[in-house]
């Protein structure tokens, strides 16, 4: 067995390129794709911008029209960052006490049930009052207004705005469907019947609306995407980010620790999930579930070695993947292991062969990986 040469100090941390220029790129592509439409953009960034760190994404999103977050706390860290622009809440306030962090000017909370109404009617009156989004439960019915109570619920915000507590009522809706060719036309006649004669500006689709269902949200205020500005496409099955003229905003790397030869018929790693065909020249490197690389990726996982393509083998383990070097040239036992976050290595293909989705690796990065910005 070959590995690190004695007496030499080699860090087997993980690291996490941010390249804020990529998602200025996709944001730019995300515009374009609107054509001549008048909506504008809330880049989403809730999940500490899909893992990528919202001060570090800021940069690339200077032309975005709005921030969306999750809660009011992503919110100041937004702030904190320095922008300075609109923020929309998906979540609106969860407690009663939040209303109390409601002075921050041009925001945005999306209400989802009647206790958050309740609560902004109970505070003491704001000098910036919040801008509210009713949430229409639709097709998915995870959060929201039901069609007769959708209408209370706009009555009610509407007395809060005479009150002077609110400063504007718009509408949301998410689709349950927006990944298949016919899962929207029914869902947005219904939710448009629903808001119909009540004033205020519209806001849905995704990413994957924006993509299958263009003339939707040519038909909205403000869409919402997400995914797409971080390079990944929310429909992995038809297109990749590199297909969809995206760039990847997150570059996952690890280096090479050691290598050894594995003989014919020798088993590999736990449970014994690779066998080997015949005796092969294997790479150890210094990454794996700890560091939040898919516990259940498979042998055969794609991944770049100084750039060439290889597969993972066998079962990644908590600090360690075995690879394929049989027929790879590596430059040392520190070569660049390139584990997802390029064009021949997208996040989509290693998300494929865990049997998951790609926001799920983008967010599930752990402390231990180093973040490192442009």
């Amino acid at each position: 067995m070959s590995g690190v040469p004695h007496g030499m100090i080699q860090t087997a941390q993980a690291q996490a390129h941010i390249d804020s220029k990529a998602v200025a790129h996709n944001l730019a592509q995300v515009r374009k794709r609107l054509g001549t439409s008048r909506a504008r953009i809330w880049a989403t960034v809730k999940a500490d911008a899909y893992g990528h760190g919202i001060a570090r994404v800021l940069p690339g999103l200077s032309d975005a029209d709005g921030l969306a977050v999750r809660d009011l706390s992503e919110a100041q860290a937004c702030r904190a960052a320095g922008w300075r622009g609109p923020i929309l809440v998906y979540g609106g306030l969860h407690r009663p006490d939040e209303t109390a962090l409601l002075g921050s000017s041009d925001l945005h909370l999306v209400i989802s049930h009647a206790d958050q109404l309740a609560w902004l009617q109970a505070a003491a009156p704001s000098a910036q009052p919040p801008s509210v989004w009713l949430r229409y439960a639709g097709d998915t019915r995870l959060g929201g207004f039901d069609d007769q109570d959708y209408a209370l619920a706009y009555a009610h915000c509407a007395a809060l705005r005479e009150q002077g507590r609110v400063a504007d009522i718009g509408h949301l809706n998410h689709y349950a469907r927006s990944e298949d060719a016919d899962g929207i036309a029914d869902a947005d006649l219904h939710f448009r019947r629903v808001v119909a004669g009540r004033p205020g500006p519209i806001s849905t689709s995704n990413c994957a609306a924006l993509l299958l269902h263009p003339e939707h949200a040519a038909q909205t205020d403000w869409i919402r995407p997400g995914l797409l500005l971080y390079g990944a496409s929310p429909i992995p099955d038809l297109h990749d980010g590199p297909a969809l003229g995206l760039k990847p905003a997150m570059r996952f790397t690890a280096r090479l620790l050691a290598t050894q030869t594995l003989p014919q018929g020798a088993s590999l790693g736990y449970r014994a999930a690779f066998t080997a065909p015949i005796a092969m020249r294997i790479g150890l490197v210094g990454c794996g579930y700890a560091d939040g690389y898919p516990r259940h990726a498979q042998t055969g996982t794609p991944l770049l070695i100084d750039g060439q393509p290889t597969r993972l083998l066998g079962r990644p383990a908590m600090d360690t993947l075995a690879v394929d070097l049989t027929d790879i040239d590596v430059s040392g036992p520190d070569a660049v292991v390139v584990l997802w976050g390029d064009p021949r290595n997208t996040v989509e293909a290693v998300a494929a062969s865990a049997g998951t989705i790609s926001a799920a690796l983008l967010t599930g990065l752990t402390p231990r990986v180093a973040m490192l910005g442009d």
